[in-house]
């Protein structure tokens, strides 16, 4: 049986989002069409609402999302078969492609993509935190119990370097090599910089302001400024670090020769970014903290209840962009001379609201992923670690943060009433509490007036999600099987059971690179002419790209860069050799992107090559693509086009 044709759907669904003009980037995740849509009221989301194939519609993040199901893949493929799209993978990211979201939209998307992979590990850490906090209630520190010494270790290790965590999914993002992302990453993390502070200060900028900065080193005429505790948990100067090394890297990438691109471009893209992140970029951030700090301490004085509302309101804020570090060594600087501070009094109140919220959230979510991230994030947000639920549910679904908000709010107002202070530094969450207890008269009205606003702040968080409704993160997931059963009753040409059967046998193919297709008979080697390693095709590239056909695994991977081996997820197994005897060249001309084990999406770039190279050395830049595990499938079938695009369809394996 044929597999099931979706070219009709794809066109249809680009005909009413507005064509192809009005698409400015498109990507897919595992059921949903997500567009990024110059202007969505030329989209017509009625109609796609009741489109047989398309489950429902849905607007989020700046995205119109068009919900799928399970044959999202297959749709998108052929949408890029039918559409000049390209990879919509990169598309919303290119920097030819006008992207008209808000900044906000632009802001939440990127964090949120930045944060995800690593929340369940980041909320893990944050438990392990809280049970260092109850063991130091007993008396068990890592100066006197080798067991919290190991708790220690494996709670603060991923707070500590969030900046490595950061850089890995920010390099991914904004497409820079992980290793050169990394490099500049770590310089931020070096243990000399702590020695720096030890220096003779040779001056000191602005002094007797909040942004006060002595000065021990100099380079290239202007001073190194570095913050006290260094660089160590930060998050947003290592997302503009690693978003400036991307764009050098690019930009150098295009005027070094392709022969020593491979190492003459990091070489410079490192050079020029850490002087630049150490001597701009990290200044600026730290300067930027502690005028939030000073701003929150003028305002105290003037109003300790505006403080209170305003502090605990907007304090998961200041966590998002990183902020909040700025407010720290004011904590210590006023327990060091007044014995009290009001700073860490009032923020360690504002985790408490979203443990409130994720128990509601508990309570009547019917989501499997909320529930598997609100469970662990709530116990996190007790201990007072509340980022993998700000990233993981509250920055994506928006109105549980503003029930935080305003439960903070109110929280504040009470606190800041009375005055609240903390004595002393330690501990987060529900054994910040600790802190309010005198040092001399003991339990007084101030312990007690955290906890009324601890409680006041859960419940009020609480309450006002169980009135309103649970915002869904993937809301195909609720309706998908009613919506696709529906589907299924109104079409008149479902899809049997044995149809579905037969489909599952097939995968079709994309093509890896750009250029003329041959059969792989023609091929000038008798190798692959003969068909011993299996059948397949032959492009005669017209660019330097071979991107992966599908999803998968690199299983194979050449030193030289000529030749790489991919099993794709349906487990067709497949060798792109780039040109003929091209190992002769020893890697001369090859610039390879990916590593062996790498696990790969359709349309990333895997190696990239000098044509010219190539030909000098009068070899074939011809490119066998080549099934290798044909013998134990029914059938390989080749595309009947003679050019092809990358991304286009190439051939179909038959189990």
């Amino acid at each position: 049986m044929p597999k099931k044709d979706y070219t009709a759907l794809a066109k249809d669904i680009i005909q009413h989002v507005g064509g192809v003009e009005n698409v400015s980037g498109l990507r897919h995740c595992v059921t949903r069409l997500r567009f990024n849509l110059k202007d969505e009221s030329k989209a017509d989301t009625d109609y796609l609402k009741q489109r047989d194939g398309v489950v429902t519609v849905v607007k989020a993040s700046g995205q119109y999302q068009v919900v799928i199901g399970n044959d999202v893949t297959n749709v998108y493929d052929r949408i890029l078969e039918v559409t000049p799209l390209g990879d919509g993978m990169n598309s919303a990211s290119d920097e030819n492609v006008t992207d008209d979201r808000s900044a906000l939209d632009k802001f939440i998307d990127l964090i949120s993509g930045l944060f995800q992979p690593f929340l369940m590990p980041l909320a893990a850490t944050g438990m392990i935190k809280g049970v260092v906090a109850i063991l130091g209630m007993f008396g068990m520190t890592a100066d006197n119990s080798g067991i919290s010494f190991l708790l220690q270790m494996a709670g603060d290790g991923f707070f500590q370097f969030l900046p490595i965590m950061v850089a890995v999914n920010a390099a991914r993002r904004f497409k820079l090599d992980l290793f050169t992302g990394l490099a500049v990453t770590v310089a931020f993390l070096h243990p000399d910089i702590a020695n720096v502070a030890q220096l003779p200060t040779l001056y000191t900028l602005f002094q007797g302001t909040p942004i006060e900065s002595a000065i021990h080193l100099n380079a290239f005429g202007l001073p190194i400024i570095l913050p006290q505790n260094g660089y160590y948990s930060t998050v947003i100067p290592i997302i503009i670090t690693i978003w400036l090394a991307a764009w050098l890297n690019k930009h150098i990438e295009n005027w070094i020769p392709q022969v020593i691109n491979a190492f003459i471009t990091p070489f410079f893209t490192i050079l020029i970014t850490v002087p630049i992140a150490f001597l701009v970029i990290g200044p600026i951030a730290n300067w930027a903290s502690a005028l939030v700090g000073a701003g929150f301490m003028a305002l105290y004085r003037f109003s300790p209840i505006i403080y209170g509302i305003l502090l605990t309101s907007t304090w998961q804020l200041l966590v998002i962009l990183g902020l909040h570090w700025g407010l720290v060594p004011l904590i210590f600087l006023l327990l060091n001379t007044n014995g009290m501070e009001p700073i860490g009094a009032l923020t360690a109140i504002s985790t408490f609201p979203a443990v409130g919220v994720m128990a509601a959230m508990l309570i009547k979510t019917k989501e499997q992923k909320v529930r598997d991230i609100a469970l662990p994030g709530m116990i996190s947000a007790l201990f007072g670690v509340t980022e993998p639920i700000i990233y993981g549910l509250l920055l994506p679904m928006r109105k549980p943060f503003v029930y935080v908000i305003i439960a903070n709010a109110i929280a504040g107002a009470i606190a800041g009433l009375d005055h609240l202070v903390s004595y002393t530094f330690g501990g987060l969450g529900l054994f910040w509490l600790l802190n309010y207890i005198h040092p001399k008269d003991g339990i007084t009205m101030n312990f007690w007036t955290s906890v009324i606003a601890c409680v006041v702040a859960t419940v009020i968080g609480f309450v006002l999600q169980m009135i309103f409704p649970v915002p869904t993160l993937e809301p195909e997931k609720a309706t998908d099987v009613s919506a696709a059963t529906d589907t299924l009753k109104a079409d008149e040409n479902t899809v049997s059971a044995a149809e579905l059967a037969e489909s599952a046998r097939e995968e079709i193919i994309a093509s890896p690179v750009s250029g003329e297709v041959s059969p792989i008979t023609d091929t000038p080697d008798e190798v692959f002419s003969s068909q011993a390693l299996g059948k397949g095709v032959m492009v005669m590239p017209d660019e330097g790209l071979v991107v992966a056909p599908a999803n998968g695994t690199i299983t194979s991977l050449f030193p030289t860069g000529h030749a790489v081996g991919i099993t794709t997820e349906m487990g067709t197994e497949l060798l792109i050799h780039i040109g003929l005897d091209t190992v002769n060249l020893e890697g001369k001309g090859f610039k390879i992107l990916v590593k062996q084990g790498d696990t790969v999406a359709a349309g990333q770039e895997l190696i990239r090559f000098d044509m010219d190279t190539i030909k000098a050395a009068n070899l074939s830049p011809a490119i066998p693509i080549v099934v290798t595990n044909t013998k134990n499938l029914t059938d390989v079938l080749p595309t009947t086009e003679k050019q092809v695009k990358r991304g286009d369809y190439l051939l179909t394996t038959l189990k």
